[in-house]
């Protein structure tokens, strides 16, 4: 179940276009809608993303935490998702990066949100990549 502050950020999203305000003003979020791993039910995640091309990579940091996030085991037993960027959903499936392919998109997620690299540097887990493509 979503937070207040992620169903206040969702709905502000999706009222406006994918344009945000206060904090969130200049930030790229996308909507990655995942379906529950436990519980079927389809889950709208509020998330940072690097986009290259038509590829989406978004990073299950869990804002530093030790563990994954929930929606990290929703993507790998329902990699079939959708996600919004302001306008209709778009229908993608959502892949697990490892090795070379993993450590090629974080070093250029870094550059581009140096934020990620500080909770890497926090955790001793390795933090998630995955990469949304379109269907």
């Amino acid at each position: 179940m979503a937070s207040d502050y992620n169903t206040a950020l969702i709905e502000e999203f999706r009222a406006n276009n994918g344009k945000l305000g206060g904090q969130w003003a200049n930030s790229n979020l996308v909507l990655v809608n995942t379906v529950g791993a436990k519980s079927g039910q389809v889950r709208t995640i509020p998330l940072a993303f690097l986009q290259q091309d038509d590829r989406i990579y978004i990073v299950g940091s869990a804002a530093g935490s030790e563990s994954h996030p929930a929606w990290y085991f929703n993507l790998l037993a329902n990699p079939d998702i959708t996600y919004e960027l302001g306008d209709d959903p778009v229908d993608a499936s959502a892949s697990l990066l490892e090795g070379e392919d993993r450590a090629a998109a974080w070093t250029d997620i870094v550059a581009a949100l140096p934020f990620f690299g500080d909770y890497q540097t926090r955790v001793s887990r390795e933090i998630p990549v995955f990469v949304l493509t379109p269907r």
